[in-house]
């Protein structure tokens, strides 16, 4: 069996072909077998960052186990899927493995049309509200830096990396503390993915949008996709948190559905380089582009900054006409010349009022709001951090100049969020700055608006994840409320993939 070394140690730009001579040392022989396990920053004393390693090795060769699936060994209807985001492809693949033929029904189009729709929106302002950010092939993490990490716990996160990176992702997200593919390579893995489904007995419908189900005797009898009616046994609905006309009609034909909580704000930008400087120091140009995750109780309600992106860009995130959504992105390089990331507030049901779509009527409204500020056009309403601060207009940029592909129009914070998001905000922004320096930086902007963080609705589930009361149908991923983030839909549409399988064992 390897043996496992925990907390190795290696100074930023070392080759991490050292460690096998430190195992090796340690081994009293030649390393024949290494993996790397874990690989974290270690950036609290500035002047001693290290790179911190877990791995595993052994004087003799060894093979890695081979993940095995059982197959299923009774007749097995069709599985249809709803959604071909994370949450849809790792329910497909992982029913392939079982030996089941799954159908994915994607309402926008392949990650290849889609991606020139949403560049064609960002230099026009003509939105494809079926093809965009948030809709179409690998859902909307593809677009949003296809960050893996997650505050989650299941004993699926090291099948859903190993799997990313059997489809092409970079290895060395199977062992980083903060995976990240990059949405320059998501793309590509969608791609593979998308083959290896076709390959293997799936089917996947483009352009093919559920429309409505039919449940009789408390069981799903058929589905409807483009106006024609088709016999279904088997639904997962993996529709992701913007599917608004999809709850809509659910809540219509009786499926439990509740309000909860979620969050919404603003982006903010700031010069990556100074985020450099406030975490590592002088001299970091051999260490990663920095990032953070900080979290305010200055007020009543929780801030929290979220999906943040060093070096990347603010993007136009809209999926439904007459609203500003804004989102933030990375390629695989992090490159770019600002570092962004959601800054948004917790908001509760009292906020938004009774009746199980009321946040969404809430998030609607301050898109429309946010629309209407900038002067329409999907531009994005920015303001200054430190004109924010004193209730100020902002006139004009200082060193933070806005990465947002539509363009921008000045407009105060207050025009598109209520009294108790920007409240919260104005206690945050400076209590956040007192651990990383210069995040109140005056001449910081924000963009907004951040409001699709995660859904704002859960269609009740009862025994083995199928919907409260109506049999055949599998409410899954962070459509639906059981997620937030792309490895924890990944993770919710495996479990369900497993549940439906174990019937046919």
């Amino acid at each position: 069996m390897p043996i496992v070394y925990h907390n190795l140690t290696l100074r930023p730009g070392k080759k991490e072909t050292e460690l096998i001579k430190l195992c090796e040392r340690k081994l009293h022989g030649q390393c024949r077998y290494f993996r790397i396990l874990k690989k974290s920053l270690d950036a609290r004393d500035k002047g001693n960052i290290k790179w911190v390693y877990s791995v595993e090795c052994s004087t003799r060769p060894e093979v890695p186990p081979v993940r095995t699936y059982e197959r299923i060994t009774r007749p097995a209807p069709k599985v249809f899927i709803a959604g071909a985001g994370p949450c849809g492809l790792f329910c497909a693949i992982r029913l392939i493995r079982h030996g089941m033929q799954p159908l994915l029904l994607e309402r926008g189009k392949p990650v290849e049309e889609r991606a020139e729709d949403i560049s064609r929106f960002f230099l026009t302002g003509v939105l494809d509200v079926n093809s965009n950010v948030q809709f179409g092939e690998g859902g909307a993490g593809t677009f949003s830096d296809g960050k893996l990490y997650t505050q989650t716990n299941s004993p699926f996160h090291r099948e859903i990396l190993e799997t990313f990176v059997e489809f092409g992702a970079p290895e060395e997200i199977a062992y980083l503390g903060r995976p990240h593919i990059g949405s320059d390579k998501l793309r590509l893995v969608v791609a593979n993915m998308r083959r290896y489904i076709l390959e293997h007995g799936g089917e996947i419908r483009y352009q093919a949008k559920l429309e409505d189900v039919r449940i009789e005797g408390g069981a799903l009898k058929e589905i409807c996709v483009n106006g024609a009616w088709e016999e279904a046994k088997l639904l997962v609905l993996a529709v992701g948190h913007s599917a608004r006309d999809t709850f809509e009609m659910l809540l219509s034909r009786g499926f439990q559905m509740e309000g909860k909580d979620f969050a919404v704000g603003v982006r903010i930008e700031h010069l990556q380089a100074r985020i450099g400087r406030a975490q590592y120091g002088e001299g970091y140009a051999a260490l990663p582009a920095a990032d953070y995750k900080l979290v305010s109780h200055a007020s009543e309600r929780a801030v929290f900054t979220f999906c943040m992106c060093p070096g990347g860009v603010v993007i136009p995130a809209a999926s439904e006409e007459g609203g500003v959504v804004v989102n933030g992105m990375s390629n695989f390089a992090r490159d770019e010349r600002n570092a962004n990331s959601a800054l948004v507030v917790q908001v509760r049901r009292e906020d938004f009022g009774e009746g199980p779509l009321a946040g969404v009527a809430f998030q609607r409204k301050i898109e429309r709001a946010a629309y209407a500020a900038a002067g329409g056009g999907y531009l994005a309403p920015v303001q200054l951090v430190g004109d924010f601060l004193a209730k100020k207009e902002s006139y004009y940029f200082g060193e933070v100049k806005p990465s947002y592909a539509r363009g921008t129009a000045f407009a105060p914070v207050d025009a598109y969020l209520p009294p108790q998001v920007t409240s919260a905000l104005r206690a945050a922004i400076p209590d956040m700055d007192l651990r990383l320096f210069g995040f109140a930086s005056p001449e910081a902007v924000l963009s907004g608006v951040e409001s699709r963080t995660s859904s704002p609705v859960r269609i009740v589930r009862g025994e083995r994840f199928e919907a409260a009361g109506i049999s055949g149908v599998f409410p899954a991923g962070e459509g639906c409320g059981y997620a937030g983030g792309i490895t924890s839909a990944a993770a919710d549409g495996l479990r369900v993939a497993a549940s439906i399988a174990e019937r046919y064992l």
